[in-house]
């Protein structure tokens, strides 16, 4: 671990993350998270929150023995697939503590990239951290379609990130939870990049590890995922034209709504 800086306060975090079908990883992934915020000397109170998005695997039944063992596990639960979008928004939505990192469940990015963010949150520099990638794990045809659709998104909201998509993202909870998510599939990362620059604020982007998945298999399909990710970032693109000529007016970030009370080993299902 780190060093931290002496009198420095701890700070409080959420994990929130999907998962569809990984019962190859997410016993690893939630065991990893644990044990780093359990050991880590900055992280005070701590919590982490999944959405089941209605896996047809055995996700949940481990999730339910996992929280055998973590009462500061939350399991929301979807009976049936909604997809990325809706499960991270439900992720989300149930974290109650002051930062929230969200995450995904197949393994490819460690907890460990948060070594170089807490310091960073310590010392009050941002309310909104994004991870970028060094060397991404993915195959040459995703690392090709994240790249063409950050560097389309990059013009159209005139910013200049260097990983546009990337999901590891340490946001404020108040802000977090009152951003308005749309996005039904895998989207949901480039609409957060994109509905945060819309609110007025900077992402700060930090360096971070990308690993291949720890198993199983992506659950969504190349060429359609392709075809949504350029509907959507044309929509993104539309709607702040929209926002910078004044047809459509920002949601308020500071309308956030209260921190939801959550009771950390019962299994909420969403219908």
């Amino acid at each position: 671990m780190p060093n931290t800086h002496v009198g420095a306060r701890t700070v409080d975090i959420s994990v929130a993350a999907p998962a569809y079908n990984e019962a190859d990883n997410i016993a690893a992934a939630v065991t990893e998270w644990r044990d780093y915020l359990e050991r880590h000397p900055a992280v005070g109170t701590w919590e982490i929150v999944v959405c089941d998005d209605g896996s047809a695997d055995a996700t949940g039944a481990i999730l339910a023995d996992l929280q055998a063992d973590c009462p500061e596990l939350v399991v929301v639960s979807f009976d049936r697939n909604q997809g990325a979008g809706a499960a991270i928004a439900a992720a989300i939505a149930h974290t109650r503590l002051d930062w929230v990192v969200l995450l995904d469940s197949d393994g490819q990015f460690p907890i460990a990239n948060l070594d170089t963010f807490i310091p960073r949150i310590q010392a009050g520099e941002a309310l909104a951290f994004s991870g970028a990638r060094i060397r991404k794990a993915d195959g040459l045809a995703y690392r090709w379609g994240s790249a063409a659709s950050g560097a389309v998104s990059n013009t159209l909201l005139g910013t200049r990130y260097r990983d546009f998509n990337s999901i590891f993202k340490v946001v404020s909870g108040p802000l977090f939870r009152a951003l308005p998510l749309e996005s039904g599939g895998m989207n949901c990362s480039t609409e957060i990049t994109a509905k945060v620059t819309e609110l007025g604020h900077t992402w700060t982007e930090l360096p971070i590890e990308h690993r291949e998945r720890g198993g199983g298999s992506r659950g969504w399909r190349f060429w359609k995922g392709a075809r949504d990710r350029a509907l959507f970032v044309g929509y993104v693109g539309y709607r702040n034209w929209l926002l910078r000529r004044g047809v459509l007016r920002a949601p308020d970030p500071s309308a956030a709504p209260p921190p939801r009370p959550v009771t950390s080993r019962v299994t909420e299902e969403i219908r």
